[in-house]
């Protein structure tokens, strides 16, 4: 019954809350021409020293309110932002600088009729309305498939079958990579049987110790050891899946581009708008992902909602689904009443739509959820749930990571 009632809830959802004023076809994708993001030329730079600790709280960064006081950023301003580090898995790394075309500036969006109220410090906001996905139908189909997770305690999602975007600051804190970024891994979602599934052999370790065993000891105590060995491998595997919580197939990444924007080094601190990253798989998956899309406006968000999913801390090896309203936005910001646990920063924020010309609808990542923020409010250190949003320059980027030219990124 509880796995139907989701069902609807999540069908009604997808539908969209449409009041008497709006139309249907309000709620749509729309084309649109995106600026040239061109490589002009690329620098080595010394390998990183990936000492720095894993931050998922920022202080003192631009938020909105901050953002309406500072001038529109030039062209070389947002060519420097937009340029890029790449780090490879042997620890040695580049710099692209990239030229902007095409580029026309929107009108600033700052922003809805009334500010984002104050808050005390705090990530579950009243009654805790996130929904744990342990159903394996749910698990394992698309939306919830996408969602993937960290080696570094972070959340990102699947975007084709050889890349993951994420939140910067799970990788990088500003100044340099962060401990254990330089082998990073992904964890795919993969369900077991219940029970453990089949059994495995043991480690390697264990089988050099058996064979050890088998030639001081009896053919009992070689019997006794593989059953020991294969007990202590599998009884963890075997809980997981009794409790219907997911496994993870662990892929390791083969290289990660991060925006100058955010990667200031010691130039400056770190910029809010820049907190995202492209990390491309060593190994291509098999999976559905999800597509990226330019973010709306909240006047075109359905209900006024966003929907995103990732791995809570405080909820171990289990996938958190969740969505809520918009509370504030600017060109580059998303503040947002979600419900939200550190280990779900780096998730990707999507909404459904209608597809132009046709009858389905879709659903596009438009902005990755950055976490639960200290930000600058005139002069006074206040909190909010952020996201950053996929604007056209920063779809045009992602694009260009993900096909090495900007041919496949024209339009978004």
């Amino acid at each position: 019954m509880g796995t139907m009632l989701f069902g609807l809830m999540l069908f009604t959802l997808g539908w969209t809350l449409i009041d008497g004023s709006e139309m249907e076809q309000d709620f749509m994708w729309h084309v649109r021409k995106i600026p040239r993001l061109v490589s002009e030329r690329t620098f080595h730079l010394t390998s990183p020293a990936f000492e720095a600790d894993a931050k998922m709280v920022l202080n003192r960064v631009c938020g909105i309110e901050c953002q309406k006081d500072l001038p529109a950023p030039s062209l070389s301003d947002l060519e420097d932002s937009l340029s890029y580090e790449t780090v490879f898995e042997n620890g040695s790394r580049t710099l692209t600088r990239v030229k902007v075309q095409g580029w026309v500036p929107e009108p600033t969006q700052n922003l809805t009729s009334q500010g984002a109220p104050v808050r005390r410090k705090r990530q579950v906001y009243g009654t805790d309305s996130r929904f744990s996905i342990l159903d394996k139908k749910f698990l394992t189909s698309f939306p919830f498939n996408t969602a993937v997770k960290l080696s570094t305690g972070c959340s990102g999602i699947l975007i084709s079958p050889n890349h993951v975007l994420t939140a910067a600051h799970c990788v990088h804190d500003g100044n340099d990579y962060i401990k254990g970024s330089k082998k990073l891994r992904v964890g795919l979602l993969k369900m077991r049987n219940k029970g453990g599934g089949k059994r495995h052999r043991g480690s390697r370790r264990n089988r050099r110790e058996v064979s050890g065993a088998g030639r001081e000891g009896s053919q009992d105590s070689l019997k006794e050891t593989a059953r020991a060995g294969r007990r202590r491998k599998g009884s963890a595997r075997g809980q997981r899946a009794a409790d219907g919580r997911p496994s993870f197939q662990w892929t390791r990444v083969k290289n990660t581009h991060i925006p100058k924007g955010w990667a200031r080094g010691k130039s400056g601190d770190p910029a809010l708008d820049y907190d995202y990253a492209l990390l491309e798989l060593k190994r291509p998956h098999k999976k559905k992902y999800m597509e990226l899309g330019v973010s709306p406006t909240i006047k075109k968000l359905p209900g006024g909602m966003i929907h995103f999913s990732g791995f809570d801390q405080d909820r171990a090896d289990q996938l958190v689904y969740r969505f809520c309203s918009v509370s504030d936005e600017s060109s580059d910001l998303l503040y947002q009443y979600c419900d939200a646990e550190s280990g779900s920063t780096g998730s990707g924020v999507y909404l459904r739509l209608k597809e132009p010309d046709k009858k389905r609808w879709k659903r596009k990542i438009i902005a990755i959820y950055s976490g639960h923020q200290w930000v600058d409010v005139h002069g006074v250190q206040k909190d909010y749930n952020v996201a950053v949003r996929i604007t056209p320059l920063k779809y045009a980027q992602i694009c260009l990571w993900m096909h090495g030219d900007d041919a496949s990124c024209t339009h978004g």
